[in-house]
């Protein structure tokens, strides 16, 4: 399911329209996203958790080459699935 659709069957489900819950859905993402860039972490019970982490440095193999690199350390996005999500 892509994003058309998730918005498609929210607003059959709902009885509004598409532009409406499009515009929602971007708050909502809009939102975490900004929540998690300051470090917050967002729980969505039933759904899961948000959260940054911070990853680091690391050595890698460029796969063309074969030639080794460094990769730098850096934030990153994690989700994790909520026990009733992985029950599914």
């Amino acid at each position: 399911m892509n994003k058309g659709e998730l918005i498609e069957a929210i607003a059959k489900k709902v009885a509004l329209p598409k532009t409406q819950i499009d515009n929602v859905l971007k708050e909502v993402i809009d939102i975490i996203g900004k929540s998690v860039k300051k470090g917050e972490q967002v729980q969505l019970v039933g759904l899961g958790t948000f959260k940054r982490v911070n990853r680091k440095a690391r050595a890698g193999v460029n796969p063309i080459t074969g030639a080794k690199i460094k990769i730098p350390a850096r934030k990153a996005l994690k989700f994790t699935a909520s026990a009733a999500l992985k029950k599914l």
